[in-house]
């Protein structure tokens, strides 16, 4: 079994580099750990479970998640997620400390702080796609406090990894179910969260790019924000259908969609509706035939991971084999959506 001592030989440093690298304490040059490092992936080197987990108890590692929309039912399940892997690692001494905030950047700076003064050791984020995240996140990071992602991601940042769907992915995806179930030319609504939120404007952009060059016939009419909020989405979809008659789908690309919908059933009209996730109020509209189709992205696999992340960064200082772990897009229809998830 490779030991500390055998890595430290073979990069020809101390065993205290060794373990500084591991535990990611610093003073130790970019180009040693990166040294030490590649030691470390070469013999799959593995920490000695009991000593990890006394090490870790002894550092009490705090875990800072923060999180969109209070009321979000998708965000309570990737919560859920991180709870119960932080439960499964009780006895390397991690605890788990939360925000939710809405769709607003000094909101979430100021959570980000907050978590900061509390003394967290690492950090999962929904961040919000702006300039002063991704430089506080840089920050973090400079300071020793790994950074995941998750379900959306923030381009240029120092963030170790992102957990989540590949929501460029999920509106090609979109674009693809909408060919299938309209026939000639059809107006298409599209209902988003937020402008500030990537994985939102990502999915139409995937939802765009596919239907300009494979399904022209289907034209984007409008595309409004609800800002996951439930009353917004309803008077935003009501007002819509009063103004777009011609209007015969809608594409919801985040949370909103129970309002939205409920506008849609007292409109009336039968539209063809592509949604995102499987939230309880998502599958009664689908079992009602409102919702014609939902794109599921595996909340709960994406909390539990980032922590899994986390953790194995900050016991043993392993470094993620890569940068963006995806989530399997699943779709449900009204004759499959009791089909169980796989945790």
């Amino acid at each position: 079994m490779t030991t500390i001592k055998d890595i430290a030989d073979l990069a020809g440093v101390s065993r205290g580099t060794v373990d500084r690298v591991l535990n990611n304490r610093g003073a130790v040059s970019p180009r040693t750990a990166e040294k030490v490092m590649e030691i470390v992936r070469a013999l799959d080197y593995r920490p000695n479970k009991a000593g990890t987990a006394l090490a870790a108890r002894k550092k009490n590692y705090r875990i800072g998640v923060i999180l969109f929309s209070e009321h979000n039912p998708f965000f309570d399940e990737v919560m859920e997620g991180v709870q119960e892997k932080a439960d499964e690692l009780q006895d390397y001494g991690f605890t788990v400390v939360t925000r939710r905030v809405e769709f607003d950047v000094e909101a979430q700076l100021l959570a980000i702080h907050q978590l900061r003064e509390l003394g967290i050791h690492g950090l999962i984020l929904a961040p919000c796609n702006h300039p002063h995240i991704q430089e506080k996140i840089d920050e973090l990071v400079g300071a020793q406090i790994p950074v995941v992602t998750v379900n959306t991601d923030i381009g240029g940042s120092r963030r170790m990894a992102y957990v989540g769907s590949d929501y460029f992915q999920g509106g090609c995806t979109a674009a693809g179910l909408f060919a299938l179930i309209t026939a000639g030319e059809v107006e298409l609504g599209i209902i988003s969260g937020s402008s500030n939120v990537l994985c939102h404007t990502e999915r139409i952009k995937g939802l765009e790019d596919t239907l300009r060059a494979s399904y022209p016939r289907i034209h984007i009419a409008e595309i409004l924000e609800n800002h996951d909020d439930e009353f917004r989405s309803y008077t935003l979809t009501r007002d819509l259908l009063e103004r777009r008659p011609e209007l015969e789908a809608l594409f919801f690309t985040a949370a909103g969609v129970h309002g939205g919908c409920r506008a849609v059933e007292e409109s009336g009209r039968r539209l063809k509706i592509i949604t995102f996730d499987e939230v309880p109020t998502t599958l009664n509209m689908l079992k009602k035939g409102v919702i014609s189709a939902t794109i599921s992205q595996q909340p709960f696999q994406q909390g539990s991971r980032s922590l899994d992340l986390l953790f194995a960064c900050l016991t043993s200082g392993t470094v993620p084999e890569r940068e963006q772990y995806f989530v399997e897009h699943s779709i449900r229809i009204r004759e499959n959506y009791r089909t169980p998830q796989i945790r």
